[in-house]
């Protein structure tokens, strides 16, 4: 019974010393890909900073209420927009604005099925209400105070809003594309 054990030790022994034999070579290769997938990894890293400080520098926005400032030279022909100054101190980094609805909603004219190909969409109600659509979500009904998020691309559409409704929007970037699709 001894020999037997002392076989299977040496066959044992024998397997471990062949797969140590096979990869004795591989330490050295691994720890040289491992050095080179650090390299990259900080060589990404300090682009990355690089980027970071490359931006240009961010100035102060201050807006204040005025009826003037509304203008009806936005994306919607029925809407008026007050620019808040974010796009121009953030050099187009984002955009910020507040959007009136005119009344009485036409849905002939609003509810037309689109996205925008944006990073980041969020809006606010900041009086009245708004009805809209999303992909995914369906109809939800958005009084003031309500806030919400559109995924970039997500399909959307405003379908009914009160002769009131003011809404905050924030976007990224500043300059974006609006695609309109069929219903």
């Amino acid at each position: 019974m001894a020999k037997t054990t002392r076989k299977k030790t040496k066959s044992r022994s024998a397997a471990q010393t062949a797969v140590k034999k096979r990869s004795s070579t591989k330490p050295a290769a691994r720890s040289a890909a491992r050095k080179a997938v650090k390299s990259k990894a900080r060589t990404t890293t300090a682009k990355a900073a690089a980027k970071k400080t490359a931006r240009r520098r961010q100035r102060i926005a201050i807006s204040h209420h005025r009826e003037e400032d509304f203008k009806a030279d936005g994306l919607r022909a029925y809407a008026k927009y007050r620019d808040l100054g974010i796009a121009a101190a953030s050099h187009g980094l984002a955009q910020a604005h507040v959007i009136r609805l005119q009344g009485p909603c036409d849905p002939a004219e609003v509810s037309k099925l689109h996205f925008h190909d944006v990073e980041f969409q969020m809006v606010y109600v900041l009086k009245g209400w708004v009805k809209t659509y999303m992909d995914g979500q369906g109809e939800t009904m958005m009084r003031e105070g309500s806030a919400w998020t559109q995924p970039p691309k997500i399909k959307h559409m405003i379908l009914d809003y009160s002769d009131d409704v003011e809404l905050l929007e924030v976007i990224l970037p500043a300059e974006f594309r609006t695609v309109e699709l069929k219903a």
